[in-house]
């Protein structure tokens, strides 16, 4: 039995059974590190390391920036953990893999970026790298947990457990999942 089967992410969950169903972004989704997902910001001496960080510390870690709670860290891993119970309730699955699965759901595949020539500028269509469309989908789930508990009266443990719900079912409602369609929808429009 290896380490990462037995693993269990705040000692409750299973992260071995999880799966990642994109195999581009399998790598960069790391679900095998530590039982509480606290580095220290031992990955930031390198360039690419913070794909080695436990995916549910990166989610954490978006979640406490911008604003009043950023540094805060351990408010927003007890959210998370809060939010993971939440989850594991409504769904009676895994919450890591619907963490998981939300990602894998609000990553985009195909982005725009400028380009400047001879004094114009306009937008191409790119490729998403891998690691960059982990990045996206974390930062696209951070910013709709935001958008939505901004003068709302649900906690936002339960306002992030329903935006991970409906980003890892795909569901239209999920802000996540919009802004991913709208980012795909102008480089399709830039090719």
């Amino acid at each position: 039995m290896s380490s990462s089967e037995n693993m269990k992410i705040f000692d409750l969950w299973n992260c071995g059974e999880v799966e990642v169903k994109d195999i581009s972004l399998a790598r960069y989704i790391n679900l095998t590190d530590r039982l509480v997902p606290h580095s220290a910001g031992r990955h930031e001496h390198k360039r690419f390391h913070k794909s080695y960080v436990h995916i549910v510390e990166r989610l954490a870690n978006k979640l406490m920036s911008p604003g009043r709670n950023t540094g805060k860290k351990l408010v927003a891993l007890n959210a998370v953990k809060i939010a993971f119970h939440l989850i594991e309730l409504k769904t009676s699955t895994n919450p890591v893999q619907v963490l998981v699965d939300a990602i894998v759901n609000c990553a985009p595949r195909e982005e725009t970026t400028r380009i400047s020539y001879g004094g114009i500028v306009y937008h191409t269509a790119v490729d998403s790298a891998p690691q960059r469309r982990v990045d996206v989908a974390l930062r696209l789930i951070a910013d709709a947990v935001r958008k939505t508990s901004f003068n709302n009266i649900r906690p936002f443990e339960e306002i992030l457990a329903d935006q991970l719900i409906m980003a890892s079912t795909n569901n239209l409602n999920s802000n996540a999942i919009k802004r991913k369609q709208d980012i795909e929808r102008v480089a399709l429009s830039a090719r």
